[in-house]
């Protein structure tokens, strides 16, 4: 089973580990920065005692015992062939004679007597005339092992304390730095669906900041879609409600009442438009929760547009006969477009059966089809009352009505516009709205053309 680490300890367990690599280098660096340093010195020693050696060896051999008894080098030893002619008193007590000539070709080397102690050694031949001679001089390394001692001490005590003293200050660093993330956490806990207009505490511009910003705008988008579900089903019921209120209190009038066949028939026909009135609803109802639900599949197809809008304008100019409306087509050359044609027919057919509801009796609907910069666009003109400039921008919002009474008049659900918009956007094109309260309303349809 595998252990699972909260994100702090995890935080402190990598800050630790990348700490401990870093004074891990560090420390061996810092040991083989000293040694090498103490090695050079030792090795300078040698190379000033190998001089006074070499420089009494070769200019003064008679005196070369005497540097051996009373000089200033401690350990050497000056030999011919395999005589020896001279060395200090230290030499043959340490049992120098029993160091391994130098195997780096006179470089100086480390040797660990027999007794345990440490030496640094040189060699080196020199001539003179006639004579040639093989000096060898040596330190005694206590002083460098002692100090690589103690610095090795240091060190080992050091670098577990500094670890350490790593992973309480990385485990409290860590718990400082994800405070916010626990802040957020705590308030997120107490966001419900009643209460999604709270929002999570910003404290800096940072990127917790960032993620408490994204979130906060997750929860706007969700208090939004609340809101609009809320709205949605209290405006549906309500509209449910009407038509299904209506049938029943015809028909319970028609049951009191004792009327003859004519009358029956006028309440039958009341009942009729009423349930045809809420099978439309239904309808419109549905059509929207397929589309948010992604369950209504497009085929996008090469359409001729002007064909379109004469086929949607045929099917709706029986109502406009009704009101003794002119509806006059205006297109000067075949508009194709690359669109889902059913979706679009129905934007059409809602944006136009509006026109005809709402313009007056006896006035003409414009429908204009052209084509620019790549764009088809579909101008429907009426005659109507107009939309002030508040509720232009919500129009195309289910349910919205600008006047619900003379909207139910007219046989309105308040879903037209919706479903026109999303038909239109889902083919890639827009909706527009231009209108002045009293002169009419002119809504454009505009979707991209078919590339060729």
């Amino acid at each position: 089973m595998s252990l699972k680490l909260s994100i702090r300890l995890r935080l402190t367990l990598w800050y630790s580990a990348a700490l401990a690599a870093i004074i891990l280098c560090f420390t061996l660096g810092v040991y083989w920065s000293v040694r090498s340093s103490l090695l050079n010195s030792l090795d300078a020693q040698l190379e000033r005692d190998l001089a006074t050696v070499t420089r009494v060896a070769r200019d003064q051999p008679n005196e070369i015992n005497e540097l051996a008894q009373h000089g200033s080098v401690d350990l050497f030893q000056v030999r011919e062939r395999n005589v020896v002619l001279a060395e200090t008193g230290d030499w043959s007590r340490a049992a120098m004679e029993k160091a391994p000539p130098s195997p780096t070709h006179q470089r100086p080397w480390s040797w660990v007597a027999p007794s345990g102690l440490g030496f640094r050694l040189k060699a080196l031949t020199v001539t003179a005339p006639g004579r040639a001679y093989l000096i060898t001089v040596a330190e005694d390394e206590a002083n460098l092992r002692a100090s690589l001692k103690s610095l090795s001490t240091i060190l080992s005590l050091g670098v577990p304390l500094a670890l350490v003293l790593a992973l309480i200050g990385g485990y409290l660093l860590a718990g400082r730095v994800l405070a916010p993330i626990e802040t957020m956490a705590a308030k997120a806990r107490e966001i419900t669906a009643d209460r999604l207009s709270e929002r999570l505490p910003v404290e800096q511009d940072d990127e917790f900041g960032k993620l408490a910003q994204v979130f906060n705008q997750t929860f706007a988008r969700l208090e939004e879609s609340f809101d609009r579900l809320r709205r949605f089903t209290s405006d549906a019921s309500h509209e449910l409600r009407t038509p299904l209120t209506a049938i029943r209190s015809v028909g319970e009038v028609g049951l009191r009442k004792g009327l003859d066949a004519d009358a029956l028939r006028e309440v039958i026909s009341s009942m009729l438009e009423e349930a045809d009135r809420l099978t439309k609803l239904v309808d419109s109802l549905l059509t929207l929760s397929r589309a948010e639900s992604g369950t209504l599949k497009l085929r996008p197809e090469p359409t001729n547009l002007v064909a379109l809008v004469s086929e949607v304008i045929e099917c709706l100019e029986v109502l406009a006969e009704e009101k003794e409306q002119n509806i006059a087509l205006m297109a000067c050359q075949e508009v194709v477009a690359g669109i889902d044609r059913g979706t679009v027919r129905q934007a059409l057919m809602n944006v136009l059966d509006n026109a005809i509801k709402y313009s007056p009796q006896g006035s003409r609907i414009s429908v204009c089809v052209e084509v620019s910069a790549g764009e088809a666009t579909v101008e429907i003109s009426d005659g109507g009352p107009g939309i002030a400039p508040e509720h232009a921008k919500k129009v195309f919002d289910r349910f919205y009505r600008i006047d619900s009474g003379r909207s139910r008049e007219v046989g309105g659900t308040g879903l037209g516009l919706a479903i026109a918009r999303w038909a239109v956007e889902v083919n890639g094109g827009r909706i527009e709205l231009e209108s002045e309260q009293g002169k009419g309303s002119i809504f454009r349809i505009v979707v991209p053309v078919q590339r060729t």
